[in-house]
């Protein structure tokens, strides 16, 4: 980790009320979260790669059903449950993000290390490329924060594909923002394998939201 990042209130006053956007603060649930995401993630990859016969479907749409049926009265407003703000957990915690974990965060950039599983497959057993441009979003998202940037949407988000992206393996992906413009921050990043081995290059344009903007 590196030093803390300027307040983005001195940059912009009206920082915490850019469309309305809830205050994502970090949580630490209790560790039946961090099993149940972890379950979850396990139960992605079973979709999209299990063959049993009919019955096997029928028990498992039955069991989905009942969790839903379990689960369906706490769905929370945005920026109240657990997912995508628990730091502790792969994807902070969110199954749409690949379990990807942070381990430099600050002013002149972040890294993240982690893995995609059989969910993410898009052919032959590689990542399928529309998984890549998630992962580089939410790079870009963290990058941004991490260099004191105000609230901002990503403006465009470009995709370099190197090399084919294995699943199973342990990979890097490192970035930081290239220069300001204004409103405008240009973000950079680079997935690489254990050998250095560049597999794909983001790079994007964050643009800081005016007041009332979503």
């Amino acid at each position: 980790m590196t030093d803390a990042a300027p307040d983005p209130e001195e940059l912009d006053p009206e920082y915490h009320h850019h469309g309305g956007f809830p205050e994502y603060g970090a949580v630490s649930p209790g560790p039946g979260f961090g099993r149940f995401v972890a379950a979850m993630r396990r139960l992605q990859d079973l979709a999209v790669s299990a063959d049993p016969d009919d019955t096997v479907w029928d028990d498992a749409a039955d069991r989905a059903e009942a969790l839903v049926e379990l689960m369906g009265p706490f769905q929370a407003d945005e920026g109240k449950a657990p997912a995508g703000r628990t730091p502790g957990l792969p994807g902070m915690g969110s199954v749409l993000l690949p379990p990807w974990m942070l381990t430099r965060y600050g002013p002149d950039g972040v890294e993240m290390t982690g893995y995609f599983t059989r969910f993410h497959v898009g052919g032959n057993m590689a990542v399928h490329g529309g998984v890549l441009p998630l992962l580089f979003d939410h790079m870009f998202g963290m990058i941004s924060h991490a260099a004191g940037r105000p609230i901002s949407r990503t403006a465009f988000l470009h995709v370099d594909y190197r090399k084919i992206t294995p699943i199973d393996a342990t990979l890097l992906v490192r970035g930081r923002v290239t220069r300001t413009e204004g409103r405008k921050a240009f973000v950079s990043a680079e997935l690489v394998d254990g050998d250095e081995t560049v597999l794909a290059e983001g790079n994007g344009l964050m643009v800081r939201l005016l007041p009332g903007q979503p």
